[in-house]
């Protein structure tokens, strides 16, 4: 790989600069077009070390911090974290830098659960190790990825690093990015070169694309790594990749947007929220993007939204309370937005009970989300006591089970790791021996398997990791191949509950939910008698779905792959019975407004006057 030569070190190279009055910075002397950061960031050597009255370039650069970027995370302490010290202590903990719960996921993907000969915990690993809290504020030591020397730790370091801002992406269309705070803040263009107004810079690279901050990150900077694996990004905006890179359309033609990866997408119906001008930090707070403060072993335990946060539950009203002090997170956050909450706002209340900084409640009682960035307001709809919200049996229901437009599903993903071949390990900084690639077998949008989550409510799942492992030794010998790795106790595919970040304001219908067994989990099937056969089978089986976790067989059901998170797990037999036997009074009555379905269903009411009459 060709060494590139960081933005402030690369200065070294060029013509003499004219320094002018020795009351002139020495760096705008030669960066005399250079943008300014913000109003509040005048001095360069702040945030990037050196000399700035130095009249010899080399004296102006040589205490320069070593990367000229001030928010690497090995500076951002003497940097961003001077100034922002509770900002870095939450990015330190924060999943995006540490990776923690991706790196335990993949283990336990890759090689079964960590143990200990000893009897003592395994150790956890994190992008760069170090001490955090957990979220009972209890001490965690990580061992830095560095030290897994498996599997895991080669396919995190090699593969799965670059989108996590432990580490910089370079060197990939669509996808650079800094490490640290410049990943959000300092955000890349699609080639990472400077295109702003210092002409000594213009082109070079990768470096941000100006050097203006960006305190509110659009969505080009989310999907510059939210567009792989779970592909929210993608989803959100209304793309999809297909089942390979070239995504042919009806003509025949590669898909007509080309996204990172050399991948071409086509269109599909985007997100309801993204359709109405939201941007992603509209939803999502700045605890849910740079963390708490705590660290947490998965995303979701770290997020604190939810759609009932604004639209309410069945039951209940959207939270909310009044601002009171000057002081409150929300009026500080909000001073970069187009309007700034203050005192007297009612602001409505997160998951996790704390205030948003942009979503409020009016006095005649509606909830408006403000988009930070473009100072629009959108008014949430409240579906509290709604007929279609209200309909017993389905108090269980996630809300992304019936307003998910598409979830993308990755099936069968074979992983080959050569060790015959080289490739870049960017946190030992140097090429080492295994080179990852990978295939899939089939990837869908629809329809989408339900099964219970960790919180206990039927949400949408998908396949999470379907990992079949193949490893090449140096002598060329295949130590394993097509292989599975143990979970609870056998091997397992697995799928795992997630929110695809397409919702559609209309629910997918009562007959095609209740009607259809692929959204249960029986995948690509032909019903026969009492039985369910799947026809897309996992080909280290001929009996186990590639695409579903569950088969029916003379009235017995039985599950195949796990799904991951703590208690979730597929529907029973009795709940599965539930479902199809809704069919019997969804063919009449078909809408969700039903009376019917404000009560339990009866079905000895088919054996009525009326029924009978119908039924003959």
């Amino acid at each position: 790989m060709t060494k590139r030569i960081p933005i402030f070190i690369a200065l070294a190279f060029l013509p003499s600069c004219n320094f002018g009055s020795r009351d002139v910075s020495s760096c705008t002397a030669c960066h005399q077009q250079i943008e300014k950061v913000s109003d509040t960031h005048p001095n360069c050597v702040s945030c990037h070390g050196g000399n700035d009255r130095a009249a010899k370039r080399d004296d102006a650069h040589a205490s320069m911090f070593a990367k000229g970027h001030a928010g690497n995370y090995d500076v951002w302490e003497k940097t961003c974290g001077a100034c922002h010290v509770y900002q870095l202590a939450r990015m330190q903990s924060n999943l995006m830098f540490t990776a923690a719960g991706m790196i335990g996921n993949i283990q336990s993907t890759w090689e079964g659960e960590l143990k200990s000969s000893s009897g003592t915990p395994p150790p956890k690993f994190s992008s760069r190790g170090g001490g955090v809290f957990d979220g009972a504020g209890n001490p965690v030591t990580f061992e830095p990825v560095t030290k897994l020397e498996n599997l895991s730790g080669e396919l995190f370091r090699k593969f799965c690093s670059s989108c996590h801002v432990g580490a910089a992406g370079i060197d990939s269309f669509a996808a650079n990015h800094a490490s640290g705070c410049g990943t959000c803040h300092f955000p890349y263009n699609a080639t990472g070169t400077y295109a702003g107004s210092d002409k000594t810079m213009q082109g070079r690279g990768p470096f941000s694309a100006t050097h203006a901050m960006e305190k509110l990150p659009g969505n080009d900077v989310c999907l510059r790594c939210h567009d792989r694996s779970g592909r929210i990004g993608l989803s959100y905006t209304g793309l999809y990749d297909g089942n390979n890179g070239m995504v042919p359309t009806r003509n025949g033609q590669p898909g007509p947007v080309l996204i990172s990866g050399r991948r071409n997408a086509t269109h599909i119906a985007p997100d309801a929220h993204f359709a109405a001008g939201m941007d992603c930090i509209d939803c999502h707070t700045s605890r849910d993007t740079m963390g708490d403060g705590y660290s947490y072993s998965n995303m979701y335990l770290q997020t604190e939204i939810s759609c009932e946060d604004c639209h309410g539950s069945a039951a209940m009203r959207p939270k909310a309370e009044e601002l009171v002090a000057e002081n409150d997170d929300p009026v500080r956050e909000s001073r970069s937005y187009r309007v700034q909450m203050r005192p007297g706002n009612r602001l409505v209340l997160t998951a996790k009970g704390r205030k948003y900084s942009n979503v409020f409640e009016t006095g005649d009682g509606k909830i408006v989300v403000l988009g930070k960035r473009t100072g629009k307001l959108f008014t949430s709809k409240v579906i509290t006591k709604t007929p279609e919200h209200t309909i017993v049996g389905h108090e269980r229901m996630a809300c992304n089970s019936c307003h998910s437009r598409a979830v993308v599903q990755c099936y069968g993903c074979h992983t080959k790791y050569d060790q015959r071949r080289l490739a870049m390990d960017p946190f030992k900084g140097m090429a080492t021996p295994g080179a990852f690639s990978e295939t899939e077998d089939y990837r869908t949008l629809y329809p989408f398997p339900l099964a219970m989550d960790q919180r206990g409510k039927v949400s949408t799942v998908t396949p999470g990791c379907q990992t079949f492992i193949t490893v090449i030794e140096k002598e060329g010998g295949r130590s394993k191949h097509e292989y599975v790795a143990n979970y609870k106790g056998k091997p397992q595919l697995r799928f795992a509950p997630f929110f695809s970040h397409n919702t559609g304001k209309k629910a997918v219908s009562c007959s095609e939910c209740h009607g259809n067994p692929a959204f249960l989990g029986f995948g690509q099937h032909i019903v026969e008698g009492a039985g369910i056969r799947s026809t897309l089978l996992c080909e280290r089986s001929d009996e186990k779905p590639l695409d579903g976790f569950m088969t029916l067989k003379n009235g017995n059901l039985k599950a195949f792959s796990a799904i991951t998170r703590e208690t979730s797990r597929p529907l029973s037999g009795a709940e599965v019975k539930r479902v199809f036997s809704a069919n019997l009074c969804i063919v009449c009555h078909d809408k969700a407004s039903d009376p019917i379905y404000r009560k339990e269903l009866d079905y000895r009411a088919l054996d009525d006057t009326i029924h009978r009459k119908l039924l003959r």
